[in-house]
């Protein structure tokens, strides 16, 4: 590493509500990060996505599943240093109105950014702006799910997309555009697609190359609670799906979404990005690095998945490294 390298770390969905939110009050707020804690500590910007609101609001909305936790539980993602959070997505208005300007009060009372939704269309359209050894990292969020949840001139919400649609993806392609003028490295956060989803559809494919080759350098999706394959596309990253990182979810036997990764990256400004691995695994509301078979399990899975976009691997005992091209 050199002295001019940024490490961003990334992760999946982190489900602090619910169970999980429970077992903080009794563990504490270091409890849900395990050992994978100084992975953490060992970067210079974090990044994941925040799969519920931070509210005491007692308002769910009609949904099957409502996640929320304690608004002091922000200090569960102080103690793993966390810069910024994706907030769009699918729970982050499950306590309505009420719960998500909450959430956000309280993300910026602890001085965590977030991106992805917001009070109105152009808050929850901007992007997050982060300084690190000389270089300016841009993040914009983006959601398939929930198109009801859309922000307006005057309603707060999500930042939706229908990747589906053109002009949808067109605003999405032009914020990347403009962010790209005013930084050194762009990261989009997407929540997007169906949940239990093995491989990104070839139209998911499609957007992705298209937002790379509108100046974004890192693709960072969540949303099906399983990890997806990898793609370098003309030197950068797609990350199609991060997965689960904390949560109390029913475990798939053979999606096996308990099991994920902390995703490390390298880079630096006129440079490809560096990524290694790091399998995980959540336990008791709890993730903690992955040994013996759920360690080798991640790496096959990871190969196995990346294979048709013609992306290697090598395992390095502790971790997994993503070979040059």
């Amino acid at each position: 590493m050199s002295d001019n390298s940024v490490i961003i770390g990334l992760t999946g969905d982190v489900m602090i509500g619910r169970t999980v939110d429970t077992i903080i009050g009794s563990k504490g707020y270091v409890y849900p990060w395990g050992n994978v804690l100084p992975l953490f500590k060992n970067t210079d910007i974090n990044i994941i996505n925040l799969e519920a609101a931070l509210t005491h609001s007692n308002k769910k909305v009609s949904k099957t599943f409502n996640f929320k936790a304690a608004p002091d539980r922000i200090n569960t993602l102080k103690e793993a240093s966390i810069t910024l959070v994706n907030l769009a997505n699918n729970h982050v208005l499950d306590f309505s109105d009420k719960g998500l300007r909450e959430t956000l009060q309280v993300l910026d009372a602890a001085g965590i950014k977030y991106v992805g939704a917001g009070l109105n269309d152009k808050h929850a359209a901007h992007p997050g702006i982060l300084h690190s050894k000389n270089t300016i990292i841009g993040v914009l969020g983006f959601t398939d799910n929930e198109p009801g949840w859309k922000a307006t001139a005057v309603s707060s919400g999500i930042n939706h997309i229908d990747i589906e649609k053109k002009e949808d993806r067109q605003r999405a392609v032009n914020d990347i555009v403009q962010l790209h003028k005013l930084v050194d490295i762009v990261i989009v956060s997407l929540h997007w697609g169906p949940n239990m989803k093995e491989s990104p559809d070839a139209y998911f494919i499609d957007f992705a190359h298209e937002m790379i080759d509108a100046g974004a350098d890192i693709i960072h999706g969540h949303s099906a609670h399983n990890f997806q394959g990898i793609e370098r596309y003309h030197g950068k990253l797609i990350l199609y799906d991060t997965g689960d990182f904390v949560d109390d979810y029913v475990v798939d036997p053979y999606l096996k979404n308990d099991h994920s990764f902390f995703y490390r990256v390298e880079t630096a400004k006129n440079r490809q990005l560096k990524l290694e691995l790091y399998p995980v695994l959540i336990s008791n509301y709890q993730v903690n690095l992955a040994v013996g078979e759920d360690y080798q399990w991640c790496f096959h899975r990871v190969k196995q998945l990346s294979e048709k976009f013609e992306t290697t691997f090598t395992d390095k005992g502790k971790m997994i490294v993503l070979d040059n091209p």
